[in-house]
């Protein structure tokens, strides 16, 4: 536990070091993009690609490399990441209007995730039942299906993510709160004694991901101190999709995948909120059910200042958070 808590300062302080030279003008965030300088509408690339960083490096310096879990996890921050660079990239240095197709984008990510699904359930010793939260006997096995499980976990969670990112921090902060919880998640499925008092699944290995969890909410925080309103750094779909994809593929190999839902909460209403405008949309021929969608949207058409909208979508997200702590014990 203590290397996590090293890894979150760790990747906090290169967050912050790297963001401020982000938002200085004179140098953006590392040599590479110094043709970035002065370009506002491009720092959303130069900022997601500090945190993404931020967060690998870490994972690198203070993680057992020799523990399966941490090449999954970083693969997968890595290969969203770069899907969604690739879309920032079309969108923001060519100036294409829609980037990467939905479909095209989608089709990436459910091969990427189902590869990391693959290799989970091929780890030695992974369990491919499902850990239903409030129900310590109730565990249905998927065997290999648990990979098509694994993906839709995966992607679900990247897209939420990336839908909640609209407004400076929201996305940010409750991803940060997620990350905090998981590293709890991740010490206590790795440890066997404590997962056997707590009547949880222990995944041997599974402790070495604190360190991921610890680094993905110390750069989680490091970057709100620049992406806060109002924003000087912006997060842009290549470090929304690899956060979201992350906190996915850390639910699965910590065994409590449908947590997620509840962890994520957030993330998850945002994504809801898309899900039933659009259905409704199509259905009555042009009604709505919200003013507009993401949620947050909404709000800010209904008059709440956009600092508010944050501070409270942050409050759920924390009381989320707690409620889902709580099931270590209520089983």
């Amino acid at each position: 536990m203590g290397l996590s808590v090293l890894a979150w300062f760790g990747a906090m302080a290169i967050g912050v070091s790297l963001g401020l030279l982000g938002s200085g003008g004179s140098i953006l965030t590392v040599p590479v993009l110094v043709y970035l300088i002065g370009q506002d509408e491009k720092l959303a690339i130069a900022g997601s690609l500090a945190i993404v960083g931020s967060i690998a490096l870490s994972t690198l310096l203070w993680s057992d490399l020799s523990t399966p879990f941490i090449w999954i996890a970083l693969m997968v921050l890595v290969g969203f990441g770069l899907i969604g660079f690739i879309d920032d990239y079309l969108m923001q240095i060519k100036k294409q209007s829609k980037g990467l197709s939905v479909r095209g984008k989608l089709v990436l990510q459910a091969v990427l995730a189902l590869v990391a699904g693959v290799l989970v359930c091929a780890t030695p010793h992974f369990s491919t039942e499902v850990t239903v939260p409030f129900f310590k006997t109730v565990s249905p096995d998927l065997g290999w299906g648990y990979v098509i499980f694994a993906m839709l976990v995966i992607v679900g969670a990247s897209n939420a993510v990336n839908l909640t990112d609209g407004l400076d921090g929201l996305a940010i902060g409750p991803m940060s709160i997620a990350a905090a919880t998981y590293m709890i998640f991740a010490y206590v499925a790795g440890h066997a004694r404590i997962a056997n008092y707590l009547q949880i699944t222990h995944v041997p290995g599974a402790g070495e991901l604190t360190v991921f969890c610890g680094a993905i909410a110390g750069a989680g925080l490091g970057f709100l101190w620049f992406n806060a309103y109002p924003a000087q750094v912006f997060m842009g779909d290549t470090g929304s999709l690899s956060l979201g994809a992350s906190l996915g593929v850390i639910a699965v190999i910590t065994k409590q995948e449908i947590l997620l839902a509840l962890v994520g909460g957030l993330f998850v209403i945002e994504a809801l909120s898309v899900i039933f405008q659009v259905g409704f949309f199509k259905m009555t021929q042009g009604r709505r059910i919200f003013r507009m969608a993401p949620l947050h949207h909404h709000f800010e058409l209904k008059g709440w200042p956009e600092p508010k909208v944050i501070v409270r979508f942050w409050i759920i997200a924390i009381a989320l958070a707690l409620m889902a702590m709580s099931t270590l014990k209520l089983r």
